[in-house]
């Protein structure tokens, strides 16, 4: 698909009326329709399976992926926590737990080391999350 100019962009756009957008898909989330499903699963060698199910049921896409990228989501996945509550649990800020699982930033250093420690042991992060700042500073 050609990349549109700002001209055509600006005419499409005219013709919307995104409040109503909005509207809609907050009703259509209200009654349990979704655009896309992923599920992220860890299997035993460490690699995870992403599988991306459409409405109508069919698989748009089931794949093995392996890396430090795909281990932080499926412990993230795993952990129930928003990106928010990982993101401090981990003593990181919002921003770079989302280039971290955007694939834009590799994590390095010591962040490295923790995140291989909180995709094999998951329990880490919940356990991480439920320590307040206060008694990290008696340490």
């Amino acid at each position: 698909m050609p990349k549109m100019t700002d001209k055509a962009l600006r005419a499409r756009d005219a013709k919307r009326d995104i409040g109503a957008e909005l509207l809609e898909a907050a009703r259509e989330l209200r009654a349990g329709r979704w655009g896309r499903k992923t599920t992220i699963e860890t299997l035993a060698d460490g690699s995870v399976r992403r599988r991306i199910e459409l409405p109508n049921g069919k698989v748009a896409k089931d794949e093995v992926v392996t890396g430090a990228r795909w281990a932080l989501l499926s412990a993230r996945s795993h952990s129930g926590l928003s990106q928010a509550e990982f993101a401090a649990a981990l003593g990181v800020s919002k921003r770079t737990l989302e280039n971290w699982e955007q694939g834009r930033v590799e994590p390095t250093g010591p962040a490295k080391v923790l995140l291989n420690l909180v995709a094999k042991y998951p329990d880490t992060v919940k356990r991480l999350a439920k320590i307040r700042p206060e008694e990290l500073a008696a340490v």
